[in-house]
């Protein structure tokens, strides 16, 4: 339950003014849905399951997070602690790699990825990562092995040529700043592989994203490539020194017009362009959409998620804080549609299926509006 307190805490315009002659956001495409983790509320977190059923979902990005192994190897894990996404803990012989650290000025227990190599992680498999909140993809537990991060790439690509589409990936770098205090710069590393891969362009089909401006700036000096620049309502970027903005003043016209000299994009936390009251219900919109697009900077709110624990209180299904009423499914669809109407460019979804779903019915509105 701590995870799940955690995820919680961490937790408009008219049609007719988003485009609605063509169905378009305001930078002039249609949002894209970036299937967060994979289909993560379906299968275990990034994992070859979960971004398979995001493609035949119609998913148009899958997102790997990155972090580094001891042999300085970037591999495809939401934290660098592993012990509640695979099954570490049962293995007797890492036992004793269970240590404490601190991650970002956070006190974490448990097992991390860069005390251990390559080969050694391939021998663990995946698991849920909220087993009370989604059963179902828990039944997946111990299929699939960790990735690294060639291996997604190479995913995405065969896939997409499977179906016929172009697959786009969307990579964060976890920590840079403490991996590079370990003596395991990541920023190399992504630019190395992305460039294997032919994905060094700025109109292809990646987009790199961190909540740390200093290594967006390292990989553009390497490759050229669409970047955003992660915000949470609250805190400061790792990187940015005692005295460095937080994210909130990143937020205002001034802070955007200074991520706009370092990135193209930009992806709160969803509640930041969704505000939501006292109570938990939904507010106005707020003007971030707004002020980014006024920069030029995209913007892809993160996370839409269909459980009631994770949606405002008007749209969730039940209201009880037991634990069957917190994982019912309540509207998200609604949810996605303010977020449409505010006009993001796109949205990082737990439920890529319904996603997509919801774009192509919000789609049909606003160009029956225009008709």
């Amino acid at each position: 339950m701590r995870i799940l307190k955690t995820l919680i805490l961490g937790a408009s315009l008219v049609l007719a003014c988003v485009g609605a002659a063509s169905a378009q956001t305001p930078m002039g495409r249609e949002p894209i849905i970036i299937g967060h983790r994979g289909a993560s509320g379906e299968r275990p977190e990034h994992t070859a399951s979960s971004y398979r059923l995001a493609i035949a979902q119609g998913a148009d990005f899958i997102e790997p997070d990155l972090v580094m192994t001891r042999d300085g190897v970037l591999v495809d894990r939401h934290e660098n602690e592993i012990g509640g996404t695979t099954d570490v803990a049962a293995h007797r012989e890492f036992v004793g790699r269970k240590t404490v650290k601190t991650v970002d000025g956070q006190r974490i227990e448990g097992w991390f990825t860069e005390d251990f190599t390559l080969d050694e992680l391939k021998t663990l498999r995946a698991r849920e990562l909220l087993p009370q909140l989604r059963p179902a993809s828990a039944a997946f537990d111990g299929v699939d092995p960790i990735l690294t991060f060639a291996e997604v790439l190479d995913l995405a690509r065969t896939e997409g040529a499977r179906r016929g589409r172009v697959v786009g990936v969307y990579a964060e770098l976890k920590h840079p700043s403490y991996f590079d205090d370990l003596g395991l710069p990541m920023e190399a590393k992504l630019a190395a592989a992305v460039r294997a891969f032919r994905l060094d362009d700025p109109a292809g089909p990646f987009i790199l994203q961190s909540f740390e401006p200093g290594a967006l700036r390292k990989v553009r000096a390497r490759i050229a490539v669409r970047q955003v620049l992660l915000m949470s309502p609250m805190g400061a970027p790792a990187d940015s020194g005692p005295n460095g903005p937080t994210y909130a003043q990143l937020a205002t016209p001034g802070g955007l017009a200074a991520v706009a000299r370092y990135a193209d994009g930009i992806g709160p936390d969803k509640i930041m362009v969704l505000p939501r009251d006292a109570a938990g219900r939904s507010a106005p919109v707020s003007s971030l959409v707004r002020d980014a697009h006024a920069m030029g900077l995209f913007v892809h709110p993160y996370t839409f998620r269909r459980e009631n624990v994770f949606l405002p209180v008007d749209l969730r299904s039940a209201t009880g804080e037991d634990p069957a009423s917190l994982a019912a499914a309540g509207d998200l669809r609604t949810e996605l549609f303010r977020a449409f109407d505010a006009g993001v460019d796109g949205v990082f979804s737990d439920f890529p299926g319904l996603a997509v779903a919801a774009r192509a019915e919000w789609l049909a509105k606003a160009k029956a509006v225009a008709r």
